[in-house]
């Protein structure tokens, strides 16, 4: 996760490479949705999943009368806050439809990635307008609210979801994931307390957080808030979610989504054979998610091991057909209590629909898991290394 900006910015994404407009209407105003326009087939499935079968594809979080559907594999869309090239706002949302239209209809952002929920404003729009309305019902928008640590009063909390709301042009976040940077400040359980305020009032739909770890996520079920998921960073590198995290997940029922499971792309035939300790010999690490997990790596167990483990994921892929990316994803798919995964999109420069359609076929033999495993236990365990789920950002 990105270090968040203490100020919510509503972004002119007219400079994004568009002279159109964008119109905001009333957050609270009865919406009609029209069928005019282009239109598609409503369903939500992946390639290889007969049609009308969306079980696949999708999973529900809850707790209590609280639920969401959720595609499994999830749209992240840090990659729009910069970093990872520029972003024109019509490519983008041009983009967010093709997802949408493959089933991929579940898009993640947050309150400081950049112009994220802007674009998902101008996407919900066009799909309003351009798609039926059953269509509608599959496209979720998840976003996060990361406050500085001050006094989380009614009013403050109420007022920056509201931001959220008038940006994404929704009169009901279908998910607002928390997060808190210091857990000294108990100022978290006031903030969720209020949220799930909001969530009574009907402007939240669901309350979820977003890298806590397991002491803290016990608490806050004990303060009664009603959590569906906790996003935490989850791949074949960094297991620790399947540690303390997951062992509570499944006595309560909350669900893990998470993201890094590609590892901005290191988990990829693009750096199989690659030596990076020489200098311009490999791939440049020229995006903040690889660098970033690229010091994952290093902690984990370095970049030799590192190559063994995309070799091991390189035969599994050539064996079902499929790429390093899908095997991946699917591997923690199938870990317990994950209920999706996350992969980053930069819309309009690039597109992995075929990759992430391909995840819901593949289905991982014990031979496969068992070869996986054996590379992935000769890794530190990250959990004495970093800390539990969430600890990397909270280090002195």
């Amino acid at each position: 996760m990105a270090s968040a900006t203490l100020t919510r910015t509503f972004y002119n994404l007219s400079s994004l490479g568009s002279s159109k407009p964008h119109v905001q209407r009333s957050l609270d105003s009865r919406r009609t949705v029209g069928t005019g326009g282009r239109k598609s087939e409503v369903r939500c499935e992946a390639v290889g999943v007969a049609a009308g079968n969306r079980k696949p594809l999708v999973t529900t979080v809850k707790n209590g009368n609280d639920s969401l559907e959720i595609c499994r594999v999830l749209n992240g869309m840090w990659q729009t806050s910069g970093g990872w090239g520029r972003i024109d706002r019509d490519g983008a949302v041009d983009a967010m439809l093709k997802y949408a239209d493959a089933g991929l209809s579940t898009f993640d952002m947050a309150d400081h990635y950049g112009p994220a929920e802007d674009l998902y404003g101008i996407f919900i729009n066009r799909v309003r307008r351009e798609r039926p309305p059953e269509f509608l019902e599959n496209v979720k928008g998840l976003t996060k609210w990361v406050p500085p640590p001050v006094k989380m009063t009614s009013s403050y909390v109420r007022k920056n979801i509201d931001i959220s709301r008038k940006r994404m042009d929704v009169a009901s976040l279908d998910m607002l994931q928390f997060h808190w940077w210091d857990y000294s400040n108990n100022g978290y359980l006031d903030a969720l307390k209020h949220l799930t305020d909001l969530k009574d009032e009907g402007k939240i739909k669901t309350v979820a957080l977003t890298n806590f770890d397991t002491e803290r996520l016990q608490i806050i079920l004990e303060n009664g808030i009603p959590i569906v998921s906790n996003q935490v960073q989850h791949s074949l590198v960094d297991m620790r979610p399947q540690q303390k995290m997951a062992e509570l997940c499944q006595l309560t029922g909350v669900k893990l989504i998470t993201y890094g499971t590609v590892m901005g792309g290191l988990l990829s035939e693009k750096f199989l054979d690659t030596n990076l300790s020489i200098p311009f010999a490999g791939p440049p690490l020229n995006t903040p998610s690889l660098q970033k997990y690229k010091r994952m790596v290093d902690a984990w167990g370095g970049w030799s091991l590192f190559q063994a483990l995309l070799k091991t994921l390189n035969q599994v892929a050539l064996k079902h057909g499929v790429t390093i990316p899908t095997v991946a994803v699917k591997f923690v798919l199938d870990q317990p209590s994950v209920a999706g995964s996350m992969v980053g999109v930069r819309l309009g420069l690039s597109e992995h629909i075929k990759d992430c359609s391909a995840v819901f076929s593949l289905k991982l033999d014990e031979e496969d898991v068992s070869s996986i495993r054996e590379v992935i236990s000769k890794g530190k365990d990250l959990m004495r290394v970093i800390g539990d789920c969430g600890d990397e950002y909270r280090r002195a």
